[in-house]
């Protein structure tokens, strides 16, 4: 399988002089990691270049025979208006660069600029095209309400629009370069959506998880880098790191938010250079993963508080991806449950139990604060204890009887939560006690067992006070 190449469209470098092309070839392959590059030494053969290939950059010279730069930059900003052109010039004329910006060049170099900082401009190009690339395809899923590889996704049960609002999200962003954060709480499938990540991609290498909550800023480099024999004591081998072994393919970083501060620099200094080196080594190596960051930690109170660096965050915000929370896509717990009951009746070598009817009315008015994690591990121990047809609810009650005994509220103060504190004339406490009711009834679907338990009385006085 041939190497992916980087980025997904071409980029152009349009010369006549075939040494330059050649050493500005190497420049954005080596340093830039750069490598879908085509090569023009005729200016007449530019615009067709463009039609018959995908390009969405062009690094332009100035003075050619036949077209001149500027008469190209012409050409190519009226015809193909989504391709960002840089101009490339051997001599340092204000005049002419002022003139190429406002035909509508992205940027303008001299060509004996440090190469540091030309590799720099091409890539702040092609992040360019790229962000207009990926809002064409974000705003074309969500106008046709389409997944084009549903498949990549089917390991998540949902059928919630939205996770499918966010499915489509990304597939806009999957084939970008740059790193994704996913979010959310733990247990809502974060592991799950690198997967699909990593599948829509496209990437010929291997997805490697690392979860580096704990890992000290030694264990976290020695991981991630490797380090080559000798290079502390006790490393009589060469051990290749996770970015290594993820090369051509995805890297993922799970609990990020639990970083220490000098592991946050390395990681830091990894996305802006794209090269790392080896502990023990003064030979870089180019990282060629794709990079992908979850945490259920709130990041923003983080830095608030010092504990997370600024820089860090905008670097891996370049795709965000939210997960909700269980208790707010209630309408996949039907789902959830029938597949994690087939689940655990074929691992525990039983027949598949039959749920009663208001077992998932029961689940609805449960806030699952350990998600969908919690879900799994009610089902399992049921099915485990389960030795009838009709699944017995009395494993799923203890089990949200416990929680809501041993996870206290904190009541912040009255004024702050009292849905009365505002009104000028307060209800009765019979009219009160009829709305507390009708919504329970509500949120039970008419089951008076499971409302009785949303107020705290017995079904018997429930039922009194229905009558």
């Amino acid at each position: 399988m041939e190497k992916k190449l980087y980025p997904p469209f071409g980029v152009l470098l349009v010369d006549d002089e075939l040494p330059w092309l050649r050493s500005l070839s190497l420049t954005l392959e080596g340093p830039g990691g750069i490598t879908n590059l085509l090569q023009c030494q005729d200016s007449r053969k530019v615009m067709e270049l463009l039609e018959q290939n995908d390009i969405g950059l062009v690094l332009l010279d100035l003075t050619m025979p036949h077209h001149s730069g500027e008469e190209l930059l012409e050409q190519i900003v009226a015809e193909y208006p989504q391709v960002r052109v840089i101009i490339l010039s051997g001599m340092n004329q204000l005049e002419t660069a002022v003139n190429c910006m406002r035909a509508g060049a992205f940027d303008y170099f001299i060509k004996t600029v440090e190469e540091e900082r030309l590799v720099d401009g091409v890539q702040r190009a092609i992040r360019m095209v790229e962000l207009e690339d990926e809002n064409r395809a974000i705003r074309t899923r969500f106008f046709h309400d389409q997944l084009d590889t549903p498949e990549a996704f089917a390991s998540i049960i949902t059928n919630s629009p939205a996770m499918r609002a966010r499915f489509q999200y990304l597939e806009a962003v999957a084939p970008s370069h740059q790193p994704i954060l996913i979010t959310g709480e733990s247990g809502v499938g974060k592991e799950l959506v690198a997967e699909s990540i990593h599948t829509l991609s496209c990437n010929r290498g291997a997805l490697v998880t690392v979860n580096v909550a704990g890992l000290d800023d030694n264990i976290f480099a020695d991981t991630l880098f490797g380090h080559v024999r000798g290079a502390f004591t006790g490393a009589e081998n060469v051990r290749k790191g996770m970015i290594e072994k993820a090369a051509e393919g995805t890297l993922f970083l799970d609990e990020i938010g639990d970083l220490s501060s000098v592991s946050q620099v390395k990681l830091l200094r990894l996305l802006q250079n794209g090269e790392y080196y080896p502990l023990g080594s003064d030979q870089p190596k180019q990282m060629s993963a794709r990079i992908v960051v979850a945490t259920h930690a709130d990041l923003d109170a983080k830095m608030a508080a010092g504990e997370f660096r600024r820089d860090l965050y905008y670097r891996l915000y370049s795709h965000h991806v939210h997960l909700p929370a269980l208790k707010e896509r209630k309408e996949d717990l039907p789902l959830l449950l029938e597949h994690f009951l087939a689940e655990a009746a074929l691992k525990l070598g039983k027949k598949k139990p039959t749920p009663p009817k208001e077992l998932a009315v029961l689940l609805s008015t449960y806030s699952f604060p350990g998600n969908i994690r919690e879900l799994e591990a009610m089902v399992y121990d049921a099915v485990s204890q389960h030795h009838g047809r009709t699944l017995s609810m009395k494993s799923f009650l203890q089990r949200i009887d416990s929680q809501c005994d041993y996870s206290p509220i904190e009541h912040p103060p009255l004024n702050a939560t009292n849905p009365f504190a505002h009104l000028d004339n307060l209800p009765t406490l019979q009219q009160t006690g009829h709305l507390l009711i009708d919504e329970a009834m509500h949120r039970s679907a008419g089951n008076q067992s499971i409302a009785a338990r949303l107020l705290g009385i017995s079904q018997p006085a429930l039922s009194k006070r229905l009558r």
